[in-house]
């Protein structure tokens, strides 16, 4: 008898942190942005920053409101300085990175870095959250702010701070990720499962 195979990493480990007395604020449809104020200057600048402008009814309302293209492991000791996960593939393929986790040399540091496009709409306080485990133990929890981006045809990129592989025998072998895209309201616009292997060499 066969079983849909359960996530390695439960939702509640995604959980992401508030600061004490944080509100979130008013969710506004780009129409509405579009509308505020255009005498203040210093709103006028954070409008542009998010694309919202001249350019802002070529938007396609039917887009996802999210689509990641691609997760990489940025490092100058790595092949082309970079080892990116395809994002665009069908659920079968990301599954098999699971079973073919991509090697991460040992002692090396490294940083996270994702490509991703805004659809129709603004989406404000983006995080990227994630967990690592090996043999089923929590080994590592990361969470950074990705911002407030946009509808707009060029795809963004973020880079997160950078992260130093564990090294040594012990900490060489396979380990489990799962990671998601959330906003302030917890609203989930990605989550993936994948892996990655600590060896002597990418």
């Amino acid at each position: 008898m066969s079983h849909a195979q359960e996530p390695t990493i439960a939702d509640e480990e995604l959980a992401t942190t508030t600061a004490a007395g944080y509100k979130v604020g008013e969710k506004k449809s780009l129409a509405e942005y579009s509308q505020l104020d255009a005498e203040d200057e210093s709103l006028a600048r954070w409008k542009a920053s998010l694309g919202i402008g001249a350019s802002t009814g070529a938007v396609d309302p039917n887009a996802p409101k999210l689509s990641l293209h691609n997760l990489s492991l940025v490092s100058p000791t790595a092949p082309g300085g970079v080892v990116s996960i395809n994002l665009q593939q069908s659920k079968e393929q990301l599954a098999q990175i699971k079973q073919n986790p991509i090697n991460v040399k040992e002692g090396v540091e490294y940083s996270v870095k994702i490509r991703f496009s805004v659809g129709s709409d603004i989406l404000s306080g983006l995080k990227y959250v994630q967990v690592v485990k090996r043999a089923g133990i929590k080994v590592d929890k990361m969470e950074e702010m990705i911002g407030s981006y946009g509808p707009r045809a060029e795809p963004y990129e973020k880079t997160f701070a950078s992260s130093e592989a564990p090294s040594g025998m012990m900490a060489r072998g396979n380990y489990s990720v799962r990671s998601r895209v959330v906003d302030d309201d917890n609203n989930v616009f990605a989550d993936w499962e994948w892996a990655f292997k600590i060896a002597k060499d990418w």
